[in-house]
């Protein structure tokens, strides 16, 4: 039995290997124009090729999309974040084996049309210049759709066909058409739906907005989507309103005509009050010339306060758009505008500031409905970019969920001003911790002496290291020194997850994460001293590489070690006290 299967074996490897040069063959001319494009080989494969799976790796050029559907076996293509441009055709679609395909954030254009095929289960298409699209009706089996920041224009042709559809993003399009006439067949089928910042006209019934969320109607409209309830309340009103004109009309015929009867008796009275009055005046003439006086030498004073109120408000808070959503991920049927963030941190005036900005943007505190303590920062470095792009962004940022960071809440994109909600960490970062927490507060003890100055104890031992939070002059025990461990090896997870984690088998499609300022100050720390990493630019990237975030992680320890600073503050502070994101 055994020769037999070897045997076997024998004669089929052949064939496997042969099948894999075939598959790389129709690859390498697939891409032939395609810069920076690297064929794997048959070494690292199975028996065919079923996955190809390139995500941003600088690739440039035209993909010659028939071509490579004549691969009989790929089932996965995986080319999103690259700089590929050119249309793609219809027969690309018609591949037997496709079941997802991700071309997002790429340059690619033209019309859309899908040509018919049983097997396509997931097709993401966000990011790129797509101008219209049509024969979805050829995709029955397709589950997710991702559409999102193309420029269609109108909803895909064919899209109220796909019966097992769950998964729907059409934001950022400039989409016009009747919401319920273009996309009434597939709502009932969704459990996820998107239709931001597109021009639809009609209305969405409160119980469409309850499934998916305030979110997912963001800037859907100018006029649409108010819900069903608020709808009717206004026409109420507007009845009790006619209404209410009708019966002020009547009174007022009825008084005019009573008036007449009165006129001669009115007449006597208006005299004798005429004189009275004059009297009544010329008091009241030099009562009012000293009040003006008094109130002119107060006058400037409250001027002089009034300034300095308005020099304490931000000059970007009058710019930005006081109604603009804001978006809370958790939250999606929580309704809170800009107006409500500016309540909330006193018109964003320096009572609430923690930080005053620096590469982060500012900082403020604040607490929203359902006592959430949030942090609210503006995003300095998003003020340039579109709304569309600023949100998908955010979005991004969101997914980025580890024990070690902290998570994006929100966001709200008020004019050229974006905002981001983060959780406030009540014991602030880990250079106030380090650094600024006076001698004697809880968790922080003495660190007078050198943490690793030798100590002779009674049997003429050294004793163990000085341990604890350093805090600027403190000496500490050894039973601390777990913590500060503890609080570094939490760190070195939180950035391994970025560099490796994201965007690992899990992650199919992702790019690692570059923090690019990784400094005591964007440490935040939990009730439990867990440590968060804070202020990962993800949407806007501010350079670096992951060979520097493994040098000032190195840095950062020494510091977490020693006790002493290495100029990691990383922003202005408004003041030493407890802060949620500095």
């Amino acid at each position: 039995m055994e020769l037999i299967f070897i045997t076997t074996l024998f004669f089929l490897l052949p064939f496997t290997h042969s099948s894999c040069n075939d598959d790389l063959s129709v690859l390498a001319s697939a891409f032939a124009s395609v810069a920076n494009f690297q064929s794997p080989d048959c070494s690292n494969l199975r028996s065919t090729l079923q996955e190809l799976i390139l995500p941003s790796r600088n690739l440039t050029g035209t993909v010659s999309w028939n071509l490579l559907s004549t691969i009989p076996s790929l089932r996965v293509v995986d080319l999103s974040g690259n700089r590929l441009h050119g249309s793609v055709p219809g027969g690309f679609w018609s591949s037997p084996s496709l079941l997802d395909v991700n071309l997002a954030d790429n340059r690619l254009g033209g019309a859309l049309r899908f040509g018919r095929s049983s097997s396509l289960k997931k097709l993401n298409l966000s990011g790129n210049r797509f101008t219209s699209a049509e024969g979805l009706s050829g995709l029955p089996g397709l589950r997710s759709l991702d559409v999102s920041r193309n420029e269609l224009g109108l909803v895909p042709v064919g899209l109220g066909e796909l019966g097992e559809l769950s998964y729907l993003d059409v934001s950022c399009n400039s989409m016009e058409g009747d919401f319920y006439r273009d996309l009434g067949r597939v709502l009932p089928r969704l459990r996820f739906l998107n239709v931001s910042y597109n021009n639809f006209s009609g209305k969405a019934e409160s119980m469409t907005t309850n499934k998916f969320g305030k979110s997912a109607f963001v800037n859907a409209g100018s006029s649409a989507f108010t819900s069903a309830a608020a709808s009717a309340a206004a026409d109420t009103s507007s009845s009790s309103s006619t209404s209410t004109h009708d019966q002020k009309k009547e009174h007022k015929n009825n008084s005019v005509r009573s008036g007449r009867r009165r006129v001669n008796r009115l007449l006597a009275v208006v005299v004798a009050a005429s004189i009275a009055i004059g009297l009544i005046t010329i008091v009241g003439f030099f009562v009012c010339a000293v009040k003006r006086r008094r109130r002119s030498e107060r006058g400037w004073k409250e001027e002089e306060r009034g300034v300095k109120a308005a020099e304490e408000v931000p000059a970007w808070v009058a710019g930005a758009k006081w109604t603009a959503p804001v978006v809370v991920f958790d939250k999606p049927l929580m309704e809170l505008r800009f107006s409500d963030l500016a309540a909330a941190t006193s018109g964003f005036g320096r009572e609430s500031q923690l930080a005053e900005g620096g590469r982060s943007g500012a900082a403020y505190r604040a607490v929203l409905p359902g006592d959430m303590n949030v942090v609210v920062r503006v995003a300095e470095g998003a003020t340039e970019a579109e709304e569309c792009e600023a949100a998908a962004g955010f979005q991004e940022m969101a997914k980025l969920r580890h024990p070690n960071l902290l998570p994006l809440l929100g966001y709200c994109i008020a004019g050229r001003e974006k905002l981001l909600l983060y959780e406030y960490m009540e014991r602030g970062d880990l250079h106030r911790w380090l650094h600024e927490l006076p001698t004697g507060h809880p968790g922080v003890e003495d660190w007078s002496a050198d943490a690793w100055e030798p100590q002779h104890s009674t049997d003429d031992r050294r004793a163990t290291p000085a341990s604890s939070p350093p805090a600027g002059s403190s000496s500490a025990t050894s039973e601390d020194w777990p913590t500060r461990h503890r609080i570094a090896l939490g760190i070195a997870r939180g950035l391994a997850f970025l560099h490796q984690g994201w965007a690992g088998p899990t992650s199919t499609g992702r790019a690692p994460v570059v923090h690019g300022h990784l400094v005591p100050s964007n440490v935040l720390l939990g009730d439990d001293l867990e440590p968060r990493i804070a202020d990962i630019a993800i949407a806007y990237g501010a350079g670096g590489t992951p060979e520097g975030d493994v040098r000032s992680f190195g840095l950062l320890v020494m510091e977490l070690v020693t006790g002493r600073g290495g100029g990691g503050g990383g922003g202005r502070r408004r003041r030493s006290r407890r802060s949620g994101s500095t």
